[in-house]
């Protein structure tokens, strides 16, 4: 049996962003593709935050694939979701650079990419 879902004041059920990522990647390991589970927060320890380490991205997808050779960047969100400056900034890169980013809410998002 799955985690509940919040309701809206529509009253449309909508899963929290954390299970809709730990979906996603059930499917992927599933389909046995190569892929991990980016977390990019800089450390919290002792009551406080620290700096990022040297080099690290800022919005960086919140699920890495390598498929065919390539870079894809799955940034998760919920239904009507939008990403950050920083994640925009990342899309942009990344696509220069020869990768692809996707904004995906669900399984069925991850399928239509050919996953």
């Amino acid at each position: 049996m799955g985690k509940p879902v919040k309701k809206q004041a529509t009253g449309v059920s909508q899963a929290k962003e954390s299970d809709i990522q730990l979906s996603i990647c059930d499917y992927l390991a599933a389909k046995r593709h190569f892929f991990w589970r980016q977390n990019t927060a800089p450390l919290f320890r002792e009551g406080r935050f620290f700096a990022m380490p040297k080099y690290s991205k800022v919005g960086v997808p919140d699920i890495i694939v390598i498929f065919n050779g390539k870079f894809i960047g799955l940034e998760v969100k919920r239904p009507n979701g939008k990403p950050s400056v920083g994640q925009k900034e990342f899309e942009s890169d990344c696509i220069k650079a020869g990768g692809a980013y996707h904004l995906v809410c669900s399984i069925d998002d991850v399928i239509k990419i050919g996953l």
